[in-house]
């Protein structure tokens, strides 16, 4: 999981919020994913990207903080549609479903849970970006 680094956060003045001054997350780049099973490791990165090729696909989660922490990330998924793609039981989607993915083209979801992964609410963030 990407880690905010601590010498980069300083006080706000007059106020007991704190400024990020410099910001950026891992990306765990699968590539390919060939069909089957697909873990998404959190503890590689908190952005995802993913290319949909050959046959159907089923994505896991696994390592997400631990229960009372919140955890999420950004799957940016090429091609979503072009193949089956499965996600686990434990994604509540917006809508009460999967949402349709692009055949030929770019879908980002994000998925954020705050129980150590028993429950992922998932939503797709935006649909065929080109």
């Amino acid at each position: 999981m990407s880690e905010l680094k601590t010498d980069l956060i300083s006080p706000r003045t007059a106020s007991s919020h704190t400024e990020i001054a410099v910001y950026s997350e891992d990306v765990n780049a699968i590539g390919s994913t060939g069909g089957g099973t697909q873990d998404i490791d959190l503890t590689l990165g908190n952005v995802v990207t993913a290319t949909v090729d050959t046959s159907a696909n089923t994505f896991t989660f696994s390592n997400p903080p631990a229960s009372g922490k919140a955890g999420s990330f950004t799957l940016i998924l090429t091609n979503g549609g072009s193949q089956t793609v499965n996600f686990p039981a434990s994604v509540d989607w917006a809508g009460g479903s999967a949402p349709s993915l692009t055949t030929a083209g770019i879908d980002i979801l994000t998925f954020t849970t705050v129980d150590g992964g028993t429950i992922w609410y998932g939503f797709l963030a935006g649909a065929d970006l080109k």
